[in-house]
């Protein structure tokens, strides 16, 4: 599941770092790398990937597409080259909801 609680303070975020952020494999996040043309992390001398703040916020987009919406590769690259913006605005407010939701679940129990 998506850890979206987590700050991002770092410049430069490793590509372990970043599948442990979102709870997938490595593999998976360079494979989207070669699918989505939004995604273009930095390398170092040694070929090693840098993820930056904006390489992070893009794959929150295709996380929630692909594996929370069930969307298509295909589609998923559709959706963002169409409208970026109603994507991040779903899912803001998606996170607002649960936020809402858990709220309320907690003073059920309290009561």
């Amino acid at each position: 599941m998506l850890n979206t609680d987590k700050k991002i303070e770092k410049i430069y975020y490793s590509i372990g770092e970043v599948a442990m952020l979102f709870d997938v494999n490595a593999s998976l996040i360079r494979f989207w790398e070669k699918e989505f043309d939004i995604l273009k992390p930095q390398k170092n001398k040694k070929g090693n990937r840098l993820f930056t703040k904006k390489d992070i916020e893009n794959l929150k987009l295709i996380y929630h597409l692909v594996k929370e919406r069930g969307y298509t590769l295909q589609g998923a690259r559709d959706k963002l080259k169409e409208n970026r913006d109603d994507v991040l605005n779903n899912i803001e407010l998606i996170r607002s909801f649960n936020r809402i939701k858990s709220f309320l679940l907690e003073l059920k129990e309290q009561l």
